[in-house]
């Protein structure tokens, strides 16, 4: 049967429906559409600032763009050459802030090498890079400064890469995230500090009183049935689907263009390397980094013109990311050593020509978004609807700022100024003194240090929580078939306590399955479905359908990255998956 908790930051099946049924007729200060980080990042400045929040996503928290980020926090070293500065310093702000005080256990800042093939290019490229570190000399210093190497000194830092041609680099830092447990983070924040957070619930319409928006019809997509919420302010934070939820409030002022960025995961001994890389493209970047014990490797930028829920890679997205890697690498990747592929949608805003990508670099004509600013926009209107739409990863919390201002201007009120700088997420207050206590926590739990110290850079102070799961159940110590570095506790805690209702919810978003093993999960997959049974109460034919839903998307996925085309791998994946997936 279904475990009720009593704790104000977890997220469980059981608060999910006591919430829905509250909600209905209730007048909230600010209902927050969108669940990926910036709907989240709202959620938690509003509340924060005393507003009475709901917050409501049609899928899982993070479940679209910001699952499928290039994880990392970053001020975008393109960008200065947009001359788009501002962007640049607030966002290496924003990423020293987290390392610093708000996020210190979900991030870990990592070495980038940018190498030269043309002396030229030291002082030019130096000069940006300088720049970059200049940008945050008021802020905090967490983050290392850059230097300038050698040709002999870049290839001792990537053994890995092809000498001919090297002139030398610089290498500066920047800091990487697991942006699904970083959004579902700020949710559980704002869920312990009061705000209402339910998932897998559909805005279907507006409630208006003339032309004003007073609230949101919503449709639940478990259980089905409709509720009607009233709300003195909405706050359209939908990312891709921004100008669609827009439109229920009336004509839409914006429109969205969406922008794929996709992204191929190898294992870390395929590329011999201490450090990651970045180095321009004919339009753009193309970066490798680390993640844990693999390597990503992207992205693309290219207009997506189909349904905005799947993204989907094709054959001519794997091919470009290779031949890019494979300039750089001395040992060229193939297929064989792609273990995930992920692609996901940038919310840009039209109105900026597209370009053609291709030729300087060798690789095929093909349109591209890199030229599209990513700077956000706060839209008020109509009245009594806040849309925040554009932006990136890093700056969320300034968007979520921004657009908590416009909705305190639309409630007619003064509300506090936004705190959420000086507020740690859940997680990050004791964390360093959690972390002194691995080796005792790992031997009174019958664990290795090693399997404690990967709990603690995914859960931080909370720690003690997951590993209390294993004294009523010692068999949640078991590493997960086929993905080791995963224990089978985690997987009841993200049922338990992180709101994970579904198979993939948990081996996609609240652990990293999906991508990080060659079957993408399919062996976990039925052990993950027990556990979750164990806590959720489904019986064995709910069991049964959530593993085949699982490995349904995974051969969907799969099937779509052989297609030559977007089309073709939309096509493909719509013949595997239809609409059964969850």
């Amino acid at each position: 049967m279904s475990v009720h908790v009593n704790d104000r930051t977890a997220l469980s099946a059981d608060r999910r429906r006591g919430d829905l049924a509250g909600a209905a007729g209730r007048d909230f200060d600010v209902v927050v559409v969108g669940g990926g980080v910036t709907g989240a990042g709202v959620a938690l400045d509003a509340t924060a600032r005393g507003l009475s929040v709901l917050l409501v996503e049609a899928d899982d928290l993070a479940s679209g763009t910001s699952s499928r980020s290039g994880k990392v926090f970053h001020g975008g070293l393109r960008y200065l050459e947009q001359l788009n500065f501002a962007l640049v310093r607030e966002a290496l702000l924003e990423r020293d802030l987290m390392v610093e005080r708000l996020c210190p256990h979900l991030v870990e800042s990592e070495p980038f090498l940018f190498p030269f093939t043309k002396r030229r290019q030291r002082p030019y490229i130096g000069a940006g890079v300088a720049m970059y570190d200049l940008f945050r000399l008021t802020g905090p210093r967490s983050v290392p400064g850059h230097r300038h190497l050698t040709r002999r000194a870049a290839l001792a830092e990537m053994p890995g890469l092809r000498p001919d041609g090297i002139t030398g680099a610089v290498q500066y830092h920047d800091v990487r995230v697991d942006d699904a447990r970083h959004t579902m983070t700020l949710a559980r924040t704002a869920a312990g500090l009061g705000a209402t957070v339910l998932t897998r619930t559909r805005v279907v319409g507006m409630l208006r009183d003339g032309q004003r928006v007073t609230g949101v019809r919503l449709h639940d997509l478990e259980d089905g049935g409709h509720v009607d919420v009233l709300a003195g302010v909405v706050v359209n934070a939908a990312g891709v689907w921004a100008d669609e939820v827009q439109s229920l409030g009336g004509s839409p002022s914006i429109a969205v263009r969406p922008a794929k960025g996709v992204h191929l995961v190898v294992p870390a001994d395929r590329i011999e390397s201490r450090t990651g890389l970045i180095a321009r493209t004919s339009d753009s970047v193309f970066i490798i980094r680390k993640w844990f014990d693999h390597w990503l490797m992207g992205t693309t930028d290219t207009p997506w013109g189909h349904d905005r829920g799947h993204p989907v890679a094709s054959r001519e997205d794997v091919d470009y990311l290779l031949g890019q890697a494979n300039r750089w690498l001395k040992h060229p990747l193939g297929d064989a050593d792609v273990v995930g592929v992920y692609a996901g949608l940038r919310p840009l805003l039209a109105g900026v020509p597209v370009r053609t990508r291709g030729g300087s670099d060798g690789s095929a004509d093909r349109a591209t978004t890199a030229a599209l600013r990513r700077d956000h926009t706060v839209v008020e209107q109509p009245a009594g609807l806040v849309t925040v739409v554009g932006g990136k990863y890093t700056t969320y919390r300034l968007m979520a700022r921004d657009a908590v201002d416009a909705a305190g201007r639309s409630l007619g009120r003064t509300i506090p100024a936004s705190s959420t700088d000086r507020l740690p997420l859940l997680g990050a207050t004791g964390y360093v003194a959690v972390r002194h206590q691995r080796d005792r926590l790992a031997r009174e739990a019958g664990l290795e240090p090693e399997q404690v110290e990967h709990l603690l850079g995914r859960y931080g102070a909370l720690t003690p929580e997951v590993l209390d799961l294993l004294t009523d159940r010692p068999e949640l110590a078991r590493p997960l078939p086929g993905a080791s570095q995963y224990l089978a506790a985690e997987i009841a805690y993200a049922a338990r306590s992180e709101g994970a209702l579904h198979l993939m919810d948990a081996l996609a978003r609240r652990t990293r399955v999906f991508m990080e093993t060659p079957d993408r999960g399919v062996a976990a997959a039925p052990e993950a479905a027990r556990v979750m049974a164990s806590v959720l109460g489904w019986d064995e034919d709910r069991r049964a359908a959530e593993v085949a839903a699982y490995t349904m998307a995974v051969e969907a996925e799969r099937h779509a990255a052989t297609m030559p085309t977007d089309a073709q791998a939309v096509e493909a994946w719509q013949t595997v998956a239809g609409a059964a997936v969850p």
